[in-house]
């Protein structure tokens, strides 16, 4: 599972993605609101940790932003602010579990452990139309054919069925799925797109990967 970091105390990031890491999840930390957005916006992270006090955008307006979007991944979000008002509005913005600092390294994580287990079918599961993608074995199938994808093709497929109806950037999918010190190219996207393309037809999905130019590819399913 993947899960992004939100928060401008470099040091205080670093160690929250240390523990998660130690604990088997991937983990990403950007510093400031407008990053986090960008970053959230790609549908790529089962769960964000979202500070409050942010450069460029704050925490409270991120993640109404987000909910705007209709992007429901689970928030939890770390500030030292503690007052009644404070949580209420993190709250109401969009939060899902409100945790103070200082905080204990067990607590965070039982937190995190809680908010996964919370989205039940949805962390186990991708679908879009009749076609399904397993997060457990990266199995793709469509009305009882399936097919196993490789550990590349499934990151490609799991960002698109995270956000079927929006297009993902070329530039967004290298970042994410190659990352950033990749030698990859737009090529190397293209050959993936092709290859799930192929995979698709091989399991009669009812779902098809379209390409905008320059903007990217999304998912449409059959009516």
């Amino acid at each position: 599972m993947k899960i992004l970091i939100v928060e401008d105390e470099m040091l205080l990031a670093q160690s929250v993605k240390e523990l998660l890491e130690t604990k088997g999840f991937s983990a990403d930390a950007v510093g400031d609101g407008e990053n986090g957005l960008a970053y959230a916006e790609t549908g790529v992270y089962d769960l964000i940790i979202l500070d409050v006090m942010l450069p460029k955008m704050s925490g409270f307006a991120l993640a109404r932003q987000l909910r705007r979007q209709h992007i429901g991944t689970p928030i939890l979000m770390l500030t030292a602010r503690s007052e009644l008002e404070d949580r209420v509005d993190g709250l109401n913005a969009g939060a899902d579990y409100y945790l103070t600092k200082p905080f204990e390294n067990a607590e965070l994580l039982a937190c995190v452990h809680a908010l996964l287990r919370r989205q039940g079918s949805q962390i186990d599961e991708l679908s879009c139309g009749r076609t399904t993608l397993s997060l457990d074995t990266g199995v793709l199938a469509c009305g009882g054919e399936h097919i196993r994808l490789s550990a590349r093709e499934f990151d490609v497929m799991r960002m698109l069925m995270q956000s079927p109806d929006r297009n993902i950037s070329k530039e967004a999918l290298l970042e994410r799925v190659w990352g950033y010190d990749s030698s990859a190219t737009e090529n190397s996207v293209e050959v993936y797109i092709g290859f799930l393309r192929k995979k698709l037809s091989r399991i009669g999905s009812d779902v098809r990967i379209v390409a905008v130019r320059r903007m990217g590819y999304h998912l449409e399913a059959e009516s």
